[in-house]
């Protein structure tokens, strides 16, 4: 397994594994349990993103297409 993403938030993780899952690729995320034992301290680094070896170039190039994606946060409001 190879990293390939450090997620800020949890929801985060999700959403990256989901992309990842969505694309036939099998991801997991490291750390998932880890901040609850963190309390309120503020953590970072714990929330990975793991793909297996030869899924890797493929993971990184979906999570690129994610990252540049340009998002119109005032989409889901109807206008009329």
């Amino acid at each position: 397994m190879k990293l390939v993403y450090e997620a800020n938030q949890l929801g985060e993780a999700h959403i990256i594994k989901s992309l990842l899952e969505r694309a036939g690729l099998f991801a997991t995320i490291d750390g998932e349990y880890l901040q609850g034992g963190v309390g309120e301290i503020p953590a970072s680094g714990f929330l990975r993103i793991m793909v297996n070896d030869a899924d890797y170039n493929s993971a990184k190039s979906i999570i690129k297409t994610w990252d540049e994606a340009e998002w119109d946060e005032n989409a889901w409001q109807n206008e009329a």
